[in-house]
């Protein structure tokens, strides 16, 4: 089953200048747990504004990019969303979770193939360049499950699934 992973700001601001809007060890310890040993879908930027632009350890890293010449070890470098979600799906093989990790134009493209969202809501407005679609307005998700605020850094936030309804 094909999920995205995203930590929104109140705004659903994602990033800005190719960077997260806050640091939240929670959310980094959440995502950690939820995508290790799953295969995850993501963007050249993304994967280029890790640490070294190194792939995530311990996962199946699928890159798309317009560049055919591009190339990182560890990844499988892809040129389409239709060859994203093939790929995909044949490295999870009914076994493992499929996550969409961003940027913003792989969210928008993917979204409609996703069945979950994990959302961390920062319940706070940063400057932000990128979003994520507003799930609230989209009558196909609906929010199932959320957490008690929790703290963090400068703010609050609080763990949301939404599911899509067929």
């Amino acid at each position: 089953m094909m999920k995205c992973i995203v930590a929104v700001a109140q705004d659903w601001g994602i990033g800005k200048d190719g960077g997260l809007l806050a640091r939240n060890k929670e959310d980094m310890k959440f995502f950690r747990s939820m995508t290790v040993g799953n295969v995850v879908i993501m963007g050249r930027k993304t994967l280029e504004s890790f640490p070294g632009g190194n792939p995530l350890p311990d996962r199946e890293n699928i890159v798309i990019t317009r560049e055919k010449e591009y190339f990182r070890e560890g990844v499988h470098v892809v040129h389409s969303i239709v060859e994203a979600e093939q790929l995909a799906n044949r490295i999870a093989d009914g076994e493992k979770d499929i996550f969409v990790i961003g940027g913003e134009s792989i969210y928008r493209q993917m979204l409609d193939l996703c069945q979950e969202a994990y959302v961390t809501r920062m319940h706070k407005t940063y400057e932000a360049d990128t979003y994520f679609p507003n799930l609230d307005e989209r009558s196909e998700w609906q929010l199932t499950s959320q957490s008690e605020n929790r703290e963090y850094g400068d703010g609050t936030f609080c763990f949301c699934t939404y599911t899509r309804q067929e």
